[in-house]
């Protein structure tokens, strides 16, 4: 499983510890990932994802994974995150049709 955040795609960084004398020696940043299972009110339905900290507090922000997905560049996200964009705007757009 790899480290990366499935919606913003925030993944391992690297860079330095730097001690007192100056030494440095390499060391890894590794992305506050937290497993969330985060409810689609259009599709009416759960889905568990594994994302940043700080993306759950943006999809907050944005009133919920429907909205954040729509708005959200597909660069970012993940083949299953996606997936689930597509199927999110088909039913919203069907639902618009039908109204």
């Amino acid at each position: 499983m790899s480290r990366t955040c499935e919606l913003t795609g925030k993944s391992v960084m690297s860079g330095n510890n730097v001690s007192h004398a100056n030494n440095r020696t390499r060391r890894r940043f590794l992305p506050n990932l937290v497993s969330v299972t985060l409810i689609s009110e259009a599709l009416n339905q759960s889905f568990r994802l594994r994302i940043s900290a700080n993306a759950l507090r943006s999809v907050e922000h944005r009133g919920g994974l429907d909205a954040f997905l729509l708005k959200a560049g597909n660069d970012d996200l993940s083949q299953r995150a996606r997936l689930l964009k597509k199927q999110i705007a088909k039913k919203i757009a069907g639902e618009a049709a039908a109204a």
